[in-house]
């Protein structure tokens, strides 16, 4: 069966540097018909980057949104005609200083296909070379790190908030015993 909803009309509200936001009114399978919010997103990376001894890097960043900081891989966003891979390397360098020469894609999903056409594509980087940050004049950060087997037990604890983290570190685990 196919319930797609047909666009009828679609109404731009706010356009922003990194999303716009949109109302659509859309038929319905049933010939019915209803509104849509929708936030158009630019797109992200985040990295599970591990170091030679099996740390991971994080940052901890203020969150807005949720009035608090998170531990958090590196992340960012996607700039319009870069290839996701290298803003993954590029946000990288920019957060934590390291560099590689490739990165691993691991998968890409939407957080919130509800509302939000937002897709992030995950990377694992290894063979690092330390090197210096530098952050968006924007982005106040610590660099921070852990055994990856420590951020792993955190995930299974609930002690990370934010969801590209989470999937990201399991996900790495799986790519890392393909290697072994």
């Amino acid at each position: 069966m196919n319930y797609e909803e047909r666009t009828m009309k679609s109404n731009k509200i706010y356009e922003g540097h990194i999303l716009a936001l949109r109302v659509d009114t859309v038929e319905l399978p049933n010939q019915k018909y209803s509104k849509r919010e929708i936030v158009e997103h630019v797109g992200a990376v985040g990295v599970v980057a591990i170091t030679e001894d099996g740390q991971v890097l994080f940052v901890r960043q203020y969150r807005k949104a949720v009035e608090k900081s998170l531990l958090e891989i590196p992340a960012g966003l996607v700039n319009s005609n870069e290839e996701p891979g290298l803003a993954a390397k590029r946000e990288l360098e920019e957060e934590t200083g390291y560099t590689c020469d490739k990165v691993e894609f691991m998968t890409e999903f939407y957080p919130s296909p509800g509302f939000s056409t937002e897709k992030i594509h995950l990377f694992l980087a290894r063979n690092l070379v330390k090197g210096q940050a530098n952050p968006d004049d924007d982005e106040f950060l610590e660099l921070e790190s852990m055994p990856f087997e420590e951020a792993l037990r955190k995930v299974y604890l609930g002690e990370f908030s934010d969801a590209k983290t989470m999937l990201a570190l399991l996900l790495a685990k799986d790519f890392m015993e393909e290697v072994e």
